[in-house]
C-alpha cells in the first residue's frame, strides 16, 4: 500500500471513494465539501491510498481556527476520511490517520482535529477535546466525537471554540460526515438513559 499525496488526476477517484464510503450520490454532501474547500483556499492536504495501482482510501485536512482568548489560533481538521467499501477493515484508514497526524505536524499546526468515534480514533491518537478547553463548532457534535491531537507547537493558551471553515457551512456537512456519528449518538443517549435510571433508582439525596 502507497500513501501520497493526491494529484490533480486523482480528483475523480477519489471523490467516487468519498462517496461510496459515506453512502451518498457522486454529487452528495461530502463531495460537495470537498470542492468547496478547495475552492475556497481552506484546504491544506489531501492524501490518498493506494492498493494495486487503485485508489481505495482518501483523506483531507482543512484549515480551521480556535478562538482563543488572546487571538484567533490557525489548525487543521481532518475530514473526510474515506475508504472504499471493499477495502475496509485491512488497514488502509488506519494508514491515512497515520500520514495525516504526520502531515499536520510537519505543518507546524498545533492541533489537529475531528469528529467521529471515539472507539475508532482513540485507537489511532485522538483525545477528547472538551476536557482540554476546546468547545465544540455546533451543538451537533456530540462531545464524545469532537476531538483532537496536540501537536508540538500546541501551547497551554491555545483553547477555545472551535471555528470550522465556510465550507461546512454551506454544505451542511457540520455534524454529518463520518458514518459512525449515529451510532455514537445512540451510545451516548443509552448511556444518558442509564445514568438517569440509576439516579432515580437512588432515590433522593439526604
Amino acid at each position: 500500500m502507497e500513501i501520497r499525496d493526491a494529484t490533480p488526476a486523482d480528483a475523480r477517484s477519489a471523490e467516487e471513494v468519498v462517496a461510496a464510503a459515506f453512502g451518498e450520490p457522486a454529487d452528495g454532501r461530502v463531495v460537495q465539501m470537498m470542492r468547496a474547500l478547495r475552492a475556497g483556499g481552506a484546504a491544506r492536504a489531501s492524501l490518498v491510498a493506494v492498493v494495486e495501482g487503485e485508489l481505495v482510501g482518501h483523506v483531507g485536512l482543512s484549515r480551521a481556527w480556535v478562538d482563543a482568548r488572546r487571538e484567533l489560533v490557525e489548525v487543521l481538521v481532518l475530514s473526510p476520511l474515506s475508504v472504499r467499501p471493499d477495502r475496509q477493515r485491512q488497514g488502509v484508514g488506519t494508514a491515512l490517520v497515520k500520514a495525516a497526524l504526520a502531515t499536520a505536524e510537519a505543518t507546524g499546526a498545533p492541533a489537529l482535529f475531528l469528529e467521529g468515534s471515539p472507539d475508532y480514533y482513540g485507537r489511532r491518537g485522538f483525545g477528547y477535546a472538551s476536557p482540554l478547553g476546546f468547545e465544540p463548532p455546533s451543538t451537533r457534535v456530540p462531545t464524545p466525537a469532537f476531538q483532537v491531537v496536540l501537536l508540538p507547537s500546541h501551547q497551554p493558551w491555545m483553547v477555545g471554540r472551535l471555528i470550522y471553515p465556510e465550507a461546512f457551512w454551506t454544505t451542511d456537512t457540520v455534524g454529518l460526515r463520518d458514518p459512525e456519528l449515529e451510532q455514537v449518538e445512540a451510545q451516548i443517549a443509552a448511556w444518558r438513559a442509564a445514568q438517569g435510571a440509576q439516579e432515580a433508582s437512588a432515590g433522593p439525596a439526604h
